[in-house]
């Protein structure tokens, strides 16, 4: 008998034998049964030193008792006691269970006997799961048949149907529904391995086996569809497998980290066209395992269906819809199995009816499976169909299901035959590092939250956006602008140029109105726009407004543009949209608003100064209170700040206009997220400098800033900071520290603290963003607009700060935009020095030595 460090030896040799042996990856998925095999023998001979009596068994559960073990998965583990355990035999397994851990293995394990089984089993769904997957390793067999059925016996069928299926749905809102993340969790997501275990978990509770070829025999799959999650399944196995050897942990999550070098372990190569990367070989992984999700996400709820009727068999509601089509219990349906065949437009008939009967809560399962295999049918004389046309227009006409439906034709293929161009872009990446979906999914997420506003009962979530879609004409026309307006991506060049083109192409081939083909179009080409404008420009410079409302002509355009962008900006991440950015599109989209409706702006400046003496009246102000301090400010300054603040400003600083002190004073963003502070005081050297390293330093991000000098040279600074959640402290107590110290720094004049060092996220790691720097005289010709576009770190606002400061630039504004990972910050400057074009390069030369410094 081997002493326990010489099995230790033997099974870590083993299984460094067992990678060698499997060091294809695309060959590695019979390492997951021999992994199993192995640990098998491991634990039989540590069960046999201890001698254990035959009624104690010892049991495989989880994947570990489907026979598969992946590298660095736990091992999980039933040890099945008599009913009345000795305190002998208890002893016994603490020994083994230590010996477990000494030789290496992640052991999970639990101590039971049957009756303990039953009770927890009753009580979770997920003990119940894992007794299905048990496997006996050592002890009497008939002891554990007759386990097994006790088992069976207490699980029923239909309740654990309907349980697995909310745990689904579960487990799909963690990752927002999403099938094409840009990290996938292989066996989490929508797509992944755990949708496979479902069926195998539905099947095993009915006793129809546990593998695809069993179902495969009862006719629940067909041999084409048993190839096709074959294949899927062997794909996520090995890449699972891979990720295990590569991290060397148990990770489920393709990170950016290793998809490049999981390329390379799979014998992906970049592909290079005129010397210019055209994929990656980070993407032509990627391809395949959505690819491989795309087959699960097909397939399953085809499974999910068929087993359901096996137990609902005795259902048999039905309602009519037409000739080919008819419900039964809920789920939509054909009379005859040819029909896609012999009409291929029902295909988009099935997809109208699915939206316009609400009693239709899903498609059929034989229909489903009969549109799986009719997809190729979508040809281009399917394509060119007036007909298909509209019906295909039809879709996005109706009040509800819209987005549903746009997902079940993506899943199923239909809707990337139907727009060929749509159909190159699923499952394609996007490298910004602010994208966290793949292309079609974000385009499908954009479109859902168009629709979101129009459903009443989100009325609540954006009151304006929820507005405009309620009495905008022709919505279908934002809709679709929705589903084309990233089109272009991945075609080299400007996407919104690319996809201008597409669209309109498109259009004129359907039938839409001429006015709505345009605005489509328009849209398409100008989706970036008003984002762009919104935090990269002055919204509240006139000059700013007049310009960007002629290029939007009226107010329909105007309307849709902002309602697009709202959609497109929040359908990018949930990190990427905030207050803030809520906060600057829609003053932009009313200052807009009001000069389409030719309001004049000395009406706006005069109603936005009597605001705010309604507003300080409410304090109890006397009537001149403001005179003075009014009087030191420009029409800049007014054009700058809404009457909230002008108010807000005024009552802390209408006493203290000639403070020989520097005044701070913070309250929580009007936005509902982060702090607005106001700065006023005698204007200094290196003041932008000194401020911005203390946010830094303090740990917010500063994301708007507004720099103003009064007609006496006092300094009036605005700044926005962001407090991220892991500061813990009330607001009161953070406005309490921000007031006292920052004016302790200022009015001491203490020195300014070192930038605030951090290192590169782990996404820049892989896909670094390229630094770019320009400094240009402003459309006016009396500042000058520096551009800085790098990937966002602590320190980078501060370090631009110094240098500017170090060459006698005076900053007058600030906006810091960050898109995930990504920097893009303009800063309106002046200086004698912007005059002399060498000394504006030497300055650029700077800043992007600065900033591109790892």
């Amino acid at each position: 008998m081997r002493s326990v460090s010489a099995i230790r030896e033997s099974y870590a040799s083993a299984k460094i034998a067992l990678r060698d042996r499997f060091d294809v990856p695309t060959k590695a998925a019979p390492l997951l049964n021999a992994l199993a095999h192995l640990t098998d023998k491991t634990l039989a001979e540590l069960w046999e030193r201890h001698e254990f009596t035959p009624d104690v068994l010892l049991c495989a559960v989880g994947g570990y008792g489907r026979g598969e073990l992946y590298p660095y998965s736990d091992i999980d583990l039933l040890m099945l006691l008599p009913d009345q355990p000795s305190p002998a035999l208890l002893e016994k397994l603490e020994v083994l269970i230590g010996e477990l851990w000494d030789i290496g293995l992640e052991v999970g394990h639990s101590v039971r006997t049957t009756t303990d089984c039953l009770y927890e089993a009753e009580r979770d769904i997920t003990v119940q799961t894992a007794l299905l997957e048990t496997r006996v390793l050592s002890g009497d067999k008939q002891r554990f048949n007759e386990f097994m059925d006790t088992v069976h016996r207490h699980i029923d069928p239909k309740e654990f149907f309907e349980a697995k299926l909310i745990e689904q749905q579960s487990r799909y809102g963690r990752f927002q529904n999403a099938t094409y993340k840009l990290e996938p969790n292989i066996k989490e997501a929508p797509g992944g391995l755990r949708d496979l275990h479902l069926i195998g978990w539905i099947a095993a509770s009915q006793r129809l086996g546990r593998d695809w070829h069993s179902l495969a025999a009862l006719g629940i799959l067909t041999f084409e569809e048993n190839s096709k999650l074959c294949e899927a399944e062997r794909v996520l196995r090995t890449y699972r497998i891979a990720l295990h050897w590569r991290a060397k942990r148990r990770e489920d999550r393709i990170l950016f980290d290793y998809q490049h070098a999981l390329a390379k372990d799979f014998g992906f190569d970049d592909l290079s066209t005129a010397g210019r990367i055209t994929q990656r070989a980070s993407e032509a992984l990627m391809a395949e395992y959505y690819l491989a999700a795309r087959i699960i996400t097909q397939l399953v709820p085809v499974l999910v269906h068929a087993l359901r009727q096996r137990i609902y068999s005795y259902l048999s509601n039905t309602t009519p819809v037409n000739d080919d089509f008819y419900i039964r219990d809920g789920l939509l349906a054909i009379h005859d199995p040819e029909l896609f065949n012999k009409n291929p437009s029902a295909i988009l008939a099935l997809f109208l009816h699915l939206e316009q009967r609400r009693e239709a809560t899903d498609i059929a399962p034989e229909t489903l499976r009969a549109l799986w295999h009719a997809r190729e049918l979508i040809n281009d004389e399917f394509l060119e169909n007036p007909h298909n046309r509209q019906l295909f227009i039809a879709l996005f006409r109706e009040p509800r299901g819209l987005t549903r439906i746009l997902r079940r034709m993506n899943q199923y293929g239909v809707l990337g035959r139907y727009i060929p161009e749509f159909g190159d872009i699923v499952g394609r990446m996007q490298h910004d590092l602010f994208h966290v979906y793949t292309v079609d999914e974000h385009i499908l997420m954009v479109l859902r939250n168009m629709r979101r506003f129009a459903v009443p009962a989100f009325t609540h979530e954006y009151p304006l956006c929820s507005k405009l879609i309620e009495e905008f004409k022709h919505p279908e026309v934002l809709y679709l602008a929705a589903l084309f307006h990233d089109i272009g991506k991945g075609r080299g060049g400007d996407h919104s140029q690319i996809g201008e083109n597409i669209t309109r192409d498109w259009c004129s081939k359907h039938p839409l109105p001429v006015e709505d083909t345009d605005l489509i179009v328009w849209l398409v080409r100008h989706h970036l726009t008003m984002s762009s404008v919104a935090q990269k420009q002055d919204v509240y410079d006139p000059d700013v407004i007049t310009e960007f409302a002629e290029l939007v002509g009226d107010v329909r355009h105007l309307n849709a543009l902002y309602l697009l962008t709202v959609a497109d900006i929040r359908g990018t991440s949930p990190k990427v949209w905030n207050a803030w950015k809520a906060k600057l599109l829609e003053d932009l989209f009313k200052a807009t608003q009001r000069f389409l409706n030719r309001e004049s702006g000395h009406s706006w400046l005069s109603e936005r100064q009597e605001e705010a003496l309604r507003l300080l009246r409410l304090y109890g102000l006397r009537n001149d209170a403001h005179d003075e301090f009014w009087a030191l400010l420009d029409t800049v300054y007014f054009l700058r700040h809404d009457a909230r603040d002008i108010a807000w400003h005024t009552r802390m600083l209408f006493n203290r206009t000639h403070s020989e002190e520097t005044v701070v004073r913070a309250k929580l963003s009007e936005s509902g997220e982060g702090l607005q502070v106001v700065i006023y005081g005698p204007d200094q050297a290196d003041l932008f400098v000194q401020i911005c390293s203390f946010f830094e330093r303090a740990g917010y991000s500063i994301f708007d800033a507004q720099i103003h000098t009064t007609h006496h040279g006092y300094a009036l600074d605005t700044f926005y900071v962001f407090i991220p959640d892991s500061l813990h402290a009330s607001y009161r107590d953070l406005i309490n520290y921000v007031e006292y110290e920052l004016s302790e720094r200022i009015n001491q004049k203490k020195p300014i603290q070192a930038a605030a060092c951090g290192r590169l996220s782990r996404q820049q790691k892989h896909f670094p963003i390229k630094t770019h720097v320009q400094i240009r005289p402003d459309d006016k010709g009396k500042y000058s607009v520096l551009s800085v576009v790098t990937g966002d770190r602590p320190g980078l606002l501060s370090t631009i700060a110094r240098i500017l400061a170090a060459n006698r630039i005076e900053i007058q504004s600030a906006k810091i935009m960050t898109l995930g990972e990504r920097a893009e910050d303009n800063f309106l400057i002046s200086g004698r020095v912007l005059n002399d074009e060498k000394v504006v390069l030497q300055l650029e030369n700077e800043l992007l030595q600065a900033l591109t410094q790892k």
